[in-house]
Order: C-alpha cells, then structure tokens, then sequence
C-alpha cells in the first residue's frame, strides 16, 4: 500500500508507474511481457459504449473483438441485413481462433462479481457504478502489476468486502492507494510511506508500519532540536563581529554556512489539519420523528413502513448497497423530498450543515479562497473574526493554493476544502454523506475526533466501516425491498446483530464439518529443521546487534552532516535488517510450535 498526505504525488507516483506520466529524470523499467492495469482516482471522460463493451476493452486485442462480436450481435438481433450477418460470423471465427469465449466468461464472471449490467449505457451510470465498471475492465485481464488509486471509492460494503477476498487471493502484484484502514490492515504485507518528497519501505502490517513512524519520527524531531540549538549557538558566535572572522576562525564560519544551507534544504514534518466543528445553541431534544415513512420512485418502492426517533447527541450511521437509496433518505429527513405516506416531524432550533457527496456545492472555476466565504475576505470563527487565508492554513491550504481554483485541487483536497467550507458556520445537526472519500487518513482520524466530541447530532452515510465504527451509536441499514432496520452500534455491531443469510449459514455449516472431517497430520522437526531452529538465536542476536548500531548512526546529528547517499543507504539498510528480523522471529516461533507439537506427540 502506497500512503501519504492529500495532494503529495500519490496518484502522480501511481500514473508514472504505469507510464501514463513521464518522469522529468531516470527511468521507470519493467520486465517484458509484464501486464499492467491501473484504475485512475477519477473517471475519465469520453468512456462510451456498454459495460460489457468498457469491461472487455481492458482484454487488449482480444477484447476489441469481443467489443465488436458484441455490438454485431446486437444489429443481427435487431433485424439487419446480410452483411451485418457476414460481418458477425467473420468475428465470430476471429474469435474462435482467438480464444475469446473463454474471455467471454472472464468479462461476465467479474462483471456478476461487482454487481454490474452488462448491457447498461455506461455514460448513463452513475459516479460510483462508473468507478465500478472501470474497476472491472483493470481486474479482468488479471494482470501482474495491478495499479488502484483509492479503489474503494463510491463502491458499497458489499463489493468492498469482494475487492478484499479478491486482492486477498490474488497471485500478482498489488499496489494500492486507500483511505480504507480496515482494508489497509487487512491486505498489506508491506507500507510505501511517500513523505516530504522521499519514499521509504515498511515491511510488515499497517500497525507495524504506524509503531515504527512514530519512533521516527520521535527521533527525528530529536535530532532537529539538537540542530537548532547548534545553530543558535553559532549564530550568536557570527554576531560578535570581527572577532569571529579572524583567520584562525575561517573554519567555524563555513561551518555556519553549510549549516545554513542545511537548515534551507530540511523539508520538515508538514502541519497538521486544525479543523473544528464551530456548535450553534443546544437544538430542542427531539431532532427528528419518523412515523411510517413510504417513497418511492417510478414505482421502484426505497423505503418502506419506516419509522425512527432521533434524539439530540445522537449519532445515526446510514449503510447500503450503492443505488439503495441513502441519500434520498437523507432527504426525505431533511425535508428536501415529500414522503409518499406516513410523517417526518423536525425538531426546534435546527441548524444544519450538509456535506454534499458529489461537491456540488463547490465551484471548479472559483478559487479556493472564494468557495469559503462567496468572496468575502472575512469570516467569524467561533465568535471571532478571521481572515479567509488564515482560516485556510488551517486545513493546510497555502497562500498560494488558497488563490488556485478549484478544478487545480486532488481530489482529497477538495473534500478537505468541503469541510472547510462546512466547518465555517455554527450547526447543531451534521450531515455528511460518504465525507471520507479520498482524504488521507490523519484528516479521517482528526474527523472522527471531531465528530466524537460534537455535541449536536450527526446522520453519517459511509461505506469506510472503521470510521462508521468509530463514532456511531446506532446504525440504520437498507436490507432490500425497502426495508430500513435499526440497530444498536456501528459496523461490526451490525455483523453480530444482524439475521444470517441461509448461503452464509450454509457455508458455515459446510466449513465447520470440513474442520471436523480433516485428517490430524503428524508434525515433526527433521534434522536440517532442527539446526536451524538451534542457529536462529544466534541469527537474531547478530541482526538486533546491527541494528542496534544503525540506530546509534541515525541518532547521531553529525551523521547527517554526511552527503544524503549515506544517509539513504543506512536507511536502506535499517529497514532491511527490520525485515529479516521479522522474518526470523516468525521463522523460529514456527519452528518450535512444530517442535512442541512433535515432543507433546512423543
């Protein structure tokens, strides 16, 4: 998994790996005959065609020709000419000598895996079944370097979950960018960690990874203390004048230089976001009452009999299938949308603030600054006036960012320019659907912060499962046929409480009597096994002994007076050791859980 901050080269990284980009120095090499697919953060413009048509373009050749088999079929189908029935059979035999049926198969199986019409208009899709589709067209040729730039984005729990077993079992490479802590947890087995223009490698599961950076960056903040006071005291030496300059005093004086040419080339540890939710007066305890709520579109029934009370302090999260239609309930309780039948009774004294999924609300051809405060330079902060640039660097918008538009900005900039824009004004009762799209996960983590301790009521829809986890208390959740069913905590909650499916319990049955039904197999350490269960201690305490010196190295201050070369081998070099090091302890406890195993058989 490759992380990093918002707008720091993520996607740029990605687009120069799979040679979309060219890089301005070096090379980017890879193996003949190597299949890459890479599956953009945003969707692309001028895509055409059917799903069926989009999935199988990622196929190559052979999925052109099913493309063209495709659309043929369609024009026979419909009562075409002769020559529309030569044209098809002349595919078809293309075909045939290709290989395509079973390609077929592959375009339909993934397309039945992600839930997707093959012979829907994808220009008539909506944002997230967009994403979904292209999602298919870079899994189907199951390539050996798959490329996903924030792949969760807009799909639904249910094909989140199938994406994890998917990448799970997948034999290839995966590199990806996510915001998804729980599907980063799950799935990497090593962290690219791009910080301040440098990429550095973590072995090892996300936790790892997160114990291991702030050690880091513990000791670098140690290290650069210790430069500053150094340069201070030398600073104070070079004012003392002439005295300072003498001959026998040349050396100290270049030694201030370099120091201060050091000082201008240190990209320190970037700020962190200061959002904060600004809380309008107490609104009355009963927010929102729902008795036997009924709508519908077209005749396709959405909710159904539905009745709830939310009370203030309440934090309600809203989860389903994409298309199921949480945001029309976020309507229907706002009282943007009319109910077919039943009553939606508002509270006194709300105040809302909306977070608009698809960023409607902001203007591309406007400038950051503008999308605040409609132009105005001023705004109140918590009773407070303050500058619209000012008020911006807390989200970490620079000056310079802050007069870009913003069609200029990634997207996870964008929705930290939304809070902004939504944190800006006093409200009781937060409305967010899917915030968490495409910010970075110290933004995700400050949200849930912010959300925990705000006092008004909050109505989240969200497909991350750890932030829904985090900071709900009850859980409403579309279970089809317009059915809502209210439950008691956040995701996991939901899991435990929920009613089991009869194929999920019938493949509960069917693992635990293949548990039952396997053969116990008779474990036993052979010779060569056994000296090398005796040699790892011996291993380990040489590897811990080398790193152990690594880290004295790097804590030193005058180390990274060396050129930068060293400096990045030693680190290399640490970070390998870390490696082998986990590999060795894993190796050993596995070695004598066999052992103790074979002698308790003995």
């Amino acid at each position: 998994c490759l992380i990093g901050r918002n707008g720091i080269g993520k996607s740029t990284l990605m687009k120069l790996i799979s040679g979309l980009l060219p890089p301005d120095s070096g090379e980017v090499s890879c193996a003949k005959g190597t299949r890459t697919a890479y599956l953009s953060q945003q969707v692309p413009g001028r895509i055409s065609g059917s799903v069926f048509e989009v999935v199988a373009e990622g196929l190559g050749g052979a999925g052109g020709l099913l493309r063209q088999y495709h659309h043929a079929s369609h024009r026979v189908a419909g009562g075409e000419d002769q020559a529309a029935l030569a044209n098809l059979e002349r595919i078809q035999s293309e075909l045939e000598a290709a290989g395509g049926w079973h390609l077929s198969q592959k375009v339909e199986t993934v397309l039945s895996r992600l839930g997707l019409e093959p012979e829907a208009d994808f220009a008539a899709l909506s944002g997230g079944l967009k994403r979904r589709v292209l999602l298919a067209r870079a899994l189907v040729s199951e390539p050996d370097l798959l490329l996903l730039d924030e792949p969760t984005n807009h799909l639904d729990i249910d094909a989140i979950r199938w994406l994890e077993e998917f990448i799970g079992s997948y034999t290839s490479t995966v590199l990806f960018v996510t915001h998804d802590r729980m599907l980063l947890q799950k799935l990497a087995t090593r962290i690219l960690d791009l910080d301040r223009g440098c990429i550095t490698s973590w072995p090892g599961d996300y936790q790892n990874y997160m114990r291991r950076k702030q050690a880091l960056l513990e000791a670098e903040a140690k290290q650069e203390a210790q430069f500053q006071k150094n340069l201070a005291r030398e600073e104070a030496w070079i004012r003392q004048g002439i005295k300072a300059r003498r001959t026998r005093n040349q050396g100290r004086v270049n030694k201030l230089k370099e120091m201060r040419a050091e000082r201008r080339a240190r990209r320190l540890v970037p700020g962190q976001v200061q959002m904060r939710v600004q809380e309008a007066e107490f609104s009355g305890k009963r927010v929102i009452e729902v008795e036997d709520l009924t709508f519908g579109y077209g005749g396709e029934l959405i909710v159904r009999d539905f009745s709830a009370l939310l009370l203030r302090g309440d934090r309600v999260g809203i989860i389903g299938a994409n298309g199921s239609g949480k945001t029309t309930l976020l309507k229907l309780l706002l009282g943007d949308l009319s109910p077919d039948s039943g009553s939606i009774t508002l509270g006194t004294g709300l105040q809302f603030a909306y977070f608009d999924q698809h960023r409607a609300q902001l203007d591309p051809e406007q400038s950051v600054q503008d999308s605040i405060n409609q132009g105005s330079e001023q705004l109140t902060v918590n009773g407070k006036p303050q500058h619209v640039i000012g008020y911006l660097q807390n989200f970490l918008f620079s000056p310079a960012v802050a007069r870009t538009p913003v069609k200029a900005l990634s997207g996870g900039e964008r929705n930290r320019l939304l809070l902004a824009r939504l944190f800006a004004k006093p409200s009781n009762v937060l409305v967010l659907d899917e915030p968490t799209n495409d910010l970075d996960v110290e933004t995700l983590e400050l949200l849930e912060e912010q959300i925990l301790n705000y006092r008004g009521t909050v109505l989240l829809v969200s497909h991350d499962r750890a932030f829904i986890n985090s900071v709900v208390t009850s859980t409403l959740v579309f279970e089809g046929n317009g059915i809502v069913a209210e439950y008691v905590g956040g995701y996991d909650d939901w899991l435990r409480q929920r009613p089991v499916e009869p194929k999920e319990k019938a493949a509960a049955v069917a693992k635990k009597s293949n548990t039952r039904q396997r053969p116990r197999i008779k474990n036993k350490l052979s010779y060569i096994e056994q000296r090398e269960l005796g040699g790892l201690p011996k291993v380990i305490a040489s590897l811990e002994s080398a790193q152990q010196e690594l880290h004295l190295q790097l804590s030193d201050p005058a180390f990274y007076q060396n050129n930068g070369d060293k400096v990045c081998r030693a680190k290399a070099r640490l970070a390998e050791l870390e490696h082998k090091l986990s590999e060795a302890y894993a190796r050993w406890e596995a070695l004598e859980a066999v052992g103790i195993c074979g002698t308790e058989r003995t």
